[in-house]
């Protein structure tokens, strides 16, 4: 019996990293870990693999009989542990490269790609693969409802989520170039990521250099209402098209919204079909049009589609509902590039009919902090009744750069939006709960964790008399 490869996971408490963790894990492979801070619910799906993990790095604390070093995208080269492992001659690689190799080259891989709606598309596509039987491999950047961001299959198919972002320090490119990909999906195509992409254009050369992967007896699925999609996926030797246009292979004739859920009768190969599902959303009938693309392209048929989108649990952070206190809804979503903070009060407006949305917005990433998208979220966040701008994560380093909040509290107000820029000191939780009523939606949006902001508000009106 051949030994155990021993993975040392660096850092380990990503979601993708986690989830690769839990595969290597479940494959029967040694894993262990470190991370500056570990938080649910990465945290408690790896406590419940009884993987061992430190907090707080140390060179010390590098296992001895390590087979290879999983870097993060997030661990700079400066990293002491990191240096410790140049230092050693250990073998290393990206979390990219290392499921790549491990889970996509040997399978057919459908590799979700997108400035956004990619991780609702990815989990999605994964449900219903699992659902029809494929029994893939999954690895999803967020979390499931009631599940976990990873599935060890053996059908000999990989559902992956392609981030756009840089791989690790030692590799600049995308992550979705190490996926080898059978099914290449173009969702939507954005300026985004400003730290490392100068302008839109070197963003589609990467999109374009994802489609090139896709060998014979492949597809490109690509979106034929985003022009950004359309301007990636024209031209390849075969792409599938989804939209509203007639003439896309997976046509959408009609829509809408009933009880909450979106339906729409979609049209393959000439056949008409009704699908519900449990989201809501113009963005979500793209991201479900791209999933039940895939899902035909490999076999599913439109009924067993159709009968497996109806039970979708849902993304956490994708307008989760956390729950309500003192008459409060408190929602807690992912939305962070201006495009996203709309569609998401957009789809918000669709499942909370008639309340106030108050949408408390925290400028996390180095994009969404600085200046670039301005003018973008002043008509983002027009689309709340309230809009609360949060302190921008990396002020400090951003320096005059940095997004004037008072600007954009101004800009807002002038177009009739109840605006206001959070304290720099303080609770946030109180701050923001000072300027709700009774019958408010607060939707808490970041890229990050937002000082627990969600949970800290709502258990804050429970604790209300």
């Amino acid at each position: 019996m051949q030994k155990p490869c021993h993975y040392y996971m660096l850092p380990i408490g990503g979601t993708a990293t986690a989830a690769l963790a839990g595969l290597l894990h479940e494959a029967g492979e040694a894993v262990s870990g470190v991370d500056v801070a570990l938080y649910p619910p990465t945290s408690e799906l790896l406590a419940d693999l009884g993987i061992p993990v430190r907090v707080g790095f140390d060179p010390a604390g590098i296992p001895a009989g390590v087979d290879q070093v999983i870097i993060g995208n997030a661990i700079p080269r400066a990293n002491v542990e990191v240096a410790a492992v140049l230092a050693r001659g250990l073998p290393y690689t990206s979390q990219a490269a290392a499921f790549g190799e491990r889970f996509c080259r040997p399978a057919r891989a459908v590799v979700v790609a997108g400035t956004h709606g990619k991780t609702t598309t990815t989990a999605l596509a994964a449900h219903l693969f699992t659902a029809g039987g494929l029994d893939p491999t999954v690895l999803v950047g967020g979390v499931p409802v009631g599940g976990k961001p990873w599935r060890l299959g053996r059908g000999g198919w990989t559902v992956v989520e392609g981030d756009e972002y840089n791989t690790a320090f030692f590799d600049k490119g995308p992550k979705f170039l190490h996926y080898a990909p059978h099914l290449f999906v173009v969702g939507n195509v954005e300026f985004d990521h400003g730290d490392i992409y100068p302008d839109l254009d070197a963003i589609m050369a990467a999109f374009r250099a994802g489609t090139a992967l896709v060998g014979d007896g492949g597809a490109v699925v690509a979106n034929a209402g985003d022009e950004g999609a359309r301007a990636v996926a024209t031209g390849h030797a075969r792409t599938v098209w989804y939209g509203l246009d007639p003439a896309a292979a997976l046509a959408c004739a009609a829509w809408g919204h009933a009880g909450g859920r979106l339906r729409a009768t979609l049209t393959w190969e000439g056949r008409a079909f009704d699908v519900e599902v449990p989201l809501v959303g113009r963005h979500n009938l793209d991201n479900l049009m791209a999933a039940v693309t895939c899902a035909l392209l490999a076999g599913m048929e439109p009924a067993a589609v159709a009968a497996a989108a109806a039970t979708f649990p849902g993304v956490r952070r994708r307008l989760e509902l956390l729950g309500e206190g003192s008459g409060i809804a408190v929602v807690d979503d992912f939305a962070h590039h201006p495009t996203a903070v709309a569609v998401t009060l957009a789809g918000a407006r669709h499942r909370f009919p008639g309340r106030r949305l108050v949408a408390a917005f925290e400028p996390r990433s180095l994009t969404a902090g600085g200046t670039v998208f301005a003018a973008a979220y002043e008509g983002a966040l027009a689309n709340a009744d309230v809009a609360l701008v949060a302190p921008v994560f990396h002020r400090a380093r951003l320096g005059e750069r940095a997004l004037d909040r008072g600007a954009l509290v101004a800009a807002l107000r002038r177009r009739g939006v109840a605006a206001a820029a959070l304290p720099e000191e303080g609770d946030l939780a109180a701050a923001v709960r000072r300027l709700l009523l009774p019958g408010d939606v607060v939707l808490c949006m970041s890229s990050g964790g937002f000082e627990d902001l969600p949970r800290r508000l709502l258990a804050m009106l429970r604790e209300e008399r």
